[in-house]
């Protein structure tokens, strides 16, 4: 039970992580504009940024679903090992998908209309530190610039 938990914290992170970074890479792209940024820009940007993510998260869903489910169906010889691994697996992969598609964005929604607010709204750096540090292959375009990011 202990390792389907285990992989799940993996996978739910990183796709979080990742949906961070999009959602950074799509406000930045409006503050970069060089317009005034409104609070229907935040969440414009919130949106885009969750839209870009959705395909390949349910992607990602649908994929661990489809292999465990059978498991949890199953009655044979080692179900009783497999079944409190998938488990925790199939619903959390459910409500992970909740959590990073919708909640992430408008928690970062909400933070980033009171940075505005408060006026230390800026361009951010985050998303090169956040990248590097959970050092991820693959290639993301941000603006004018290559970041290293995660491919899925």
């Amino acid at each position: 039970m202990r390792v389907g938990y285990i992989a799940l914290f993996g996978i739910a992170v990183e796709t979080g992580v990742v949906m961070v970074v999009y959602l950074h890479e799509a406000l930045d792209r409006r503050l970069k504009s060089g317009a005034p940024l409104r609070q229907e820009d935040i969440a414009a940007a919130a949106i885009e940024g969750a839209v870009q993510r959705l395909r390949p998260k349910l992607m990602t869903v649908c994929v661990v679903l489809a292999s465990l489910v059978p498991i949890l169906w199953e009655t044979g010889v080692g179900s009783d090992v497999m079944k409190p691994i998938a488990a925790p697996l199939v619903g959390g992969m459910i409500t992970s998908t909740v959590h990073v598609l919708i909640l992430v964005p408008v928690f970062f929604a909400l933070m980033k209309e009171r940075a505005l607010r408060h006026g230390t709204l800026r361009v951010s750096d985050e998303q090169v530190r956040t990248v590097n540090q959970i050092g991820c292959k693959g290639r993301v375009n941000s603006g004018d610039q290559w970041l290293s990011a995660p491919v899925f």
